[in-house]
């Protein structure tokens, strides 16, 4: 039997939130993306030069707690993302698994939101998540960037 992994961006509603108000309180402050190359967490792609792109700060474990009642206590955090600053149509490819060219930190959590441990990977992307996702008591895995620890999407438990 074949597992596809689909990456979720961010949530439309959430993001519509985000536009308003990011989760650390904060009002966005759009800006024109002169030089391109950001990683959009609401399209899961670079942008492009000349988009207007906003950073915002997101707290994804507390979101997907909030949704699926789990209780990630003192793992909970928030951190910057960039994400369009206007409405976008998402991913292009939903199935495509992007940002995997490059160091990336497999964070995996149990269905309570604790932290199960991590991975970190820079060839065989797929094959740290299929390893990941054998030990059934993970019920999410968020994808990292490892430079500056940034959330990139998660990946749920078919």
């Amino acid at each position: 039997m074949t597992t596809t992994y689909m990456p979720r961006p961010i949530p439309p509603r959430v993001l519509k939130e985000l536009r308003t108000t990011d989760d650390a309180g904060r009002a966005p402050a759009p800006f024109t993306d002169e030089e391109g190359g950001a990683p959009l967490r609401c399209c899961l792609r670079h942008s492009a030069p000349g988009e207007r792109i906003a950073l915002v700060s997101y707290a994804p474990l507390r979101r997907w707690a909030a949704e699926t009642g789990a209780d990630p206590g003192a793992y909970d955090e928030q951190g910057p993302v960039f994400v369009h600053a206007d409405d976008c149509p998402g991913p292009a490819d939903p199935a495509t698994l992007p940002f995997t060219n490059a160091h990336r930190v497999l964070r995996r959590y149990s269905a309570e939101g604790h932290i199960l441990g991590g991975h970190l990977t820079d060839t065989g992307f797929l094959a740290a998540l299929r390893e990941a996702f054998t030990d059934p008591e993970v019920a999410v895995v968020h994808v990292r960037a490892v430079e500056y620890g940034c959330f990139l999407y998660e990946v749920r438990r078919g």
